[in-house]
């Protein structure tokens, strides 16, 4: 069997599936094939890699984890699926680690050559694919916090994300903190979230204002 082009590798892959013909060769040119080995990391959580990675064979695992070393499971990755996307569009670090669960063959795009089929920065529709590529990340951290941590780093986690950091270096909440809405945020009751802001108030890791504003101490962890 004759061996398969960079064209025809394309080709087979649903994400490119609406290329023009002159948008896929660019794609092709730009492509290099790679292979890893069971267990070997594709991309890092924390880390940029700076390429889209599209999976020709095999398997991977997309792999959250906490300081603790502990890990869940977000997805399984298999042909014509890819990843690292969202780090191109959004310029961030990646949010999860993708591992080999058996050999895997990829191919790999370079940002330069990805860019070139996105829309101009400037667009709206580009603007769109940030909120949606922002939306996965809270997405993740959401599933993560569930999967990982107890309620009272739950509740510290939606606090650190729903505070701004203030001139002088402290984060503060700008609206009063439904204990009701928080209670949906982390998965629990509003008794219970309510003994956990009573809790990290009287352990002077956050205080609330007069106006319900909360400030935030930066010894409060999710740890």
């Amino acid at each position: 069997m004759a061996m398969l082009s960079n064209l025809d590798l394309i080709r087979r892959v649903p994400l490119f599936s609406m290329l023009t013909t002159e948008q896929a060769q660019t794609i092709a040119d730009g492509v290099i094939k790679r292979r890893y080995r069971r267990g070997e990391i594709i991309v890092e959580q924390g880390r940029k890699s700076d390429a889209l990675f599209i999976l020709l064979s095999g398997r991977a695992r997309v792999i959250t984890s906490d300081a603790r070393g502990r890990e869940v499971i977000l997805a399984v990755l298999e042909s014509g699926d890819y990843l690292g996307e969202m780090s191109l569009i959004d310029n961030e670090p990646h949010s999860a680690t993708v591992r080999a669960e058996v050999q895997t063959d990829v191919l790999v795009l370079a940002r330069s050559d990805f860019a070139a089929c996105l829309p101009e920065n400037s667009s709206l529709s580009y603007a769109i694919l940030r909120g949606l590529v922002s939306r996965l990340r809270n997405a993740d951290r959401q599933i993560e916090s569930l999967a990982l941590l107890d309620v009272y780093g739950r509740v510290a986690r939606a606090l650190l994300d729903m505070a701004q950091d203030e001139e002088d270096g402290s984060k503060v909440i700008r609206s009063k903190v439904s204990r009701q809405d928080l209670a949906k945020v982390v998965g629990a009751s509003r008794e219970m979230v309510s003994r956990v802001m009573k809790d990290l108030e009287e352990r002077g890791l956050i205080e609330t204002q007069e106006n319900g504003w909360v400030n935030l101490t930066e010894r409060l962890t999710t740890q």
